[in-house]
């Protein structure tokens, strides 16, 4: 037996009532101090098929929680699930957020779920329930006031700050194959969303957009549609040497460099005010900055 307090509200004063005993189970003793983690695979799909796995739970949501990716630190009466990416349940997800939250919500809880944030999972999860279960529909990103909300708010802002570097700072390489071939090195997953910008530029070239940091590649035949491959973190290592960039590239890449350190004015030189407005590591994949 397990006892709990119970107030009772009078219609004119608050009373302290009476101790009351309520017979609980051993089973809903545990289910209502439970901790439940649904680790799921760092992917959009992955991310939206815990959301689906979640509300099949039907155990409320307060106790649940979705986490991205193993952990080395288990916690203590817990409960971890493995939610395996279900294009069924995606589908379901994707519908159900459009319908009821709306196209922007839809976009910011996307560019969230491509953020690095370690926490992405549980911001996503719970910035959908609070949507759809608060029903604040296409005002859910206005919610700070909710943690999961500012959080997934804080992840998508920072996503759509790094898409937008990477449509500006991206540089394309002519191969000797007549491909066009760009590396990137971006913190969150941008691909999803500079691939549709380039496809639509550059729709009559082939080119090919390559992220070193998830071994992600962005392939675009001309007139044709985009799409991504991934999973070859093996084996690119050794890509760059393998590379050769056609005679007509290492010409322009070197008139490119000149006209670059002539357009500069040596008096007006502010190293500083130059990171804040193109980062280091992108200036590791532009060519105007890799040749000295």
């Amino acid at each position: 037996m397990w006892c709990r307090r119970v107030w009772l509200t009078a219609c004119d004063s608050m009373v302290e009532g009476e101790t009351r005993c309520a017979v609980i189970t051993e089973e809903e003793r545990w289910n209502i101090m439970e901790e439940k983690y649904i680790i799921c695979e760092d992917s959009l799909e992955g991310i939206f098929t815990a959301v689906y796995d979640a509300y099949a739970l039907r155990e409320g949501h307060d106790h649940l929680h979705v986490q991205v990716g193993e952990t080395d630190n288990y916690r203590l009466f817990a409960t971890y699930l493995h939610s395996q990416p279900d294009f069924g349940k995606t589908e379901k997800v994707v519908r159900t957020l459009k319908e009821r939250l709306g196209e922007h919500v839809y976009g910011s809880i996307c560019r969230a779920a491509a953020s690095d944030g370690a926490d992405k999972g549980d911001a996503v999860y719970h910035t959908v329930v609070d949507g759809i279960t608060g029903g604040h529909g296409e005002r859910t990103m206005d919610n700070l006031r909710n943690p999961y909300v500012a959080r997934a708010f804080a992840l998508a802002r920072r996503t759509a700050n790094e898409v937008h570097h990477e449509l500006e700072f991206i540089r394309f390489q002519e191969l000797k194959q007549g491909v066009l071939y760009s590396r990137i090195g971006p913190e969150n997953n941008v691909m999803p969303f500079v691939m549709p910008h380039f496809a639509d530029r550059l729709s009559s070239e082939d080119f090919m957009i390559h992220d070193e940091n998830r071994g992600l590649f962005g392939v675009h035949p001309a007139r044709g549609e985009w799409y991504l491959v991934s999973g070859v973190e093996q084996g690119t290592a050794g890509l760059q040497e393998a590379i050769q960039y056609s005679d007509q590239e290492m010409e322009y890449q070197e008139l490119f460099t000149i006209f670059h350190k002539t357009i500069a004015i040596r008096e007006r030189h502010n190293r500083r005010l130059q990171q804040q407005m193109l980062p280091l590591r992108f200036q590791d994949y532009m060519v105007e900055f890799l040749q000295k």
